[in-house]
């Protein structure tokens, strides 16, 4: 991924679907979890959520959020 990891993703999600957000930091999909916790030596679990509208929401990439799952900017103090 070329892009900085740091930087929110921006995901489609769908009313009444399930989502999980990467809070370890080192999923290859961003922070959309593809499960790299359950073999990394970190005790960060993922956090599910279900989505309440059909939508476009900003995930948190550098999980520093306040609000997780979603961006709230805190990246661009780092």
């Amino acid at each position: 991924m070329s892009e900085n990891k740091n930087n929110p993703t921006a995901l489609t999600v769908e009313e009444g679907k399930r989502y999980c957000w990467c809070r370890c930091g080192l999923s290859e999909k961003g922070a959309i979890c593809d499960g790299t916790h359950k073999t990394a030596d970190t005790d960060k679990r993922s956090l599910s959520f279900i989505a309440d509208a059909n939508k476009t929401i900003f995930l948190c990439g550098c999980t520093q959020t306040k609000t997780p799952p979603f961006c709230d900017g805190s990246h661009n103090s780092l």
